[in-house]
C-alpha cells in the first residue's frame, strides 16, 4: 500500500486492517503521535488524513491506501515550526504535553478549512481532544494568535485593566 506521509511516499506491507497510529509509530517510526484512550475518544493520536483530523487509532490502514497523510513530525519546513507550533510555544500551551501532538493536529486542520475561526467553531472543532491538564485556555489562545485574531479581552473589574480571557 502506497501512502503519502509528511510529504514523502511511503510504502506499506502490513496488514490492511492495522490502525494507521501502529503503521506511524510502530513500523515508521513517527512517534510524535500518541496512544491515548484507543476508542477515539481523547483525541490525543489525531492526524491529518487528506486534510480532515482523524482519530488513527480506530482508523484501519487499508481502507484510507493512497491517502495523504500528515503527523505532527510533518508541520515544521526547513527547521520552522509551523504557525500553529509557534503560537503553542507563544501562548506556553503545554504542561504535561502528551496531549499536544493531537491538540495541534486537530487545530491545524480547523485552520485550514476556516482560516479565522470564531470562538464557538474553535470549541467545536477542538471538541473531543482532552487535556488533563486543562489547558483550554491556553489552547484558544494560540489558536487565536495562529489565525491572527486578537483575544476578546476581559475586564477586570478590580483593576479596570482588560486581561486574557
Amino acid at each position: 500500500m502506497d501512502f503519502t506521509i509528511n510529504g514523502q511516499t511511503v510504502e506499506l506491507d502490513v496488514d490492511p486492517e492495522m490502525p494507521l497510529l501502529w503503521a506511524l509509530r510502530d513500523v515508521l517510526g513517527l512517534t510524535g503521535t500518541k496512544f491515548g484512550c484507543g476508542i477515539a475518544q481523547c483525541g490525543v493520536c489525531t492526524v491529518i488524513v487528506d486534510g480532515m483530523a482523524r482519530r488513527s487509532c480506530v482508523t484501519p490502514i487499508g481502507p484510507i491506501e493512497g491517502a495523504e497523510i500528515t503527523t505532527i513530525e510533518g508541520l515544521a519546513i526547513d527547521g520552522k515550526p509551523h504557525p500553529v507550533q509557534q503560537a503553542w510555544i507563544d501562548e506556553q500551551v503545554p504542561q504535561c504535553g502528551y496531549c499536544q501532538s493531537g491538540q495541534i493536529m486537530s487545530a491545524v486542520a480547523l485552520l485550514t478549512e476556516i482560516p479565522q475561526p470564531d470562538e464557538e467553531q474553535i470549541a467545536g472543532a477542538m471538541t473531543g481532544n482532552y487535556c488533563r491538564c486543562g489547558t483550554y485556555p491556553a489552547i484558544r489562545a494560540a489558536i487565536l494568535r495562529a489565525s491572527g485574531q486578537a483575544l476578546s479581552p476581559v475586564i477586570d473589574d478590580a483593576e479596570d485593566e482588560p486581561v486574557r480571557g
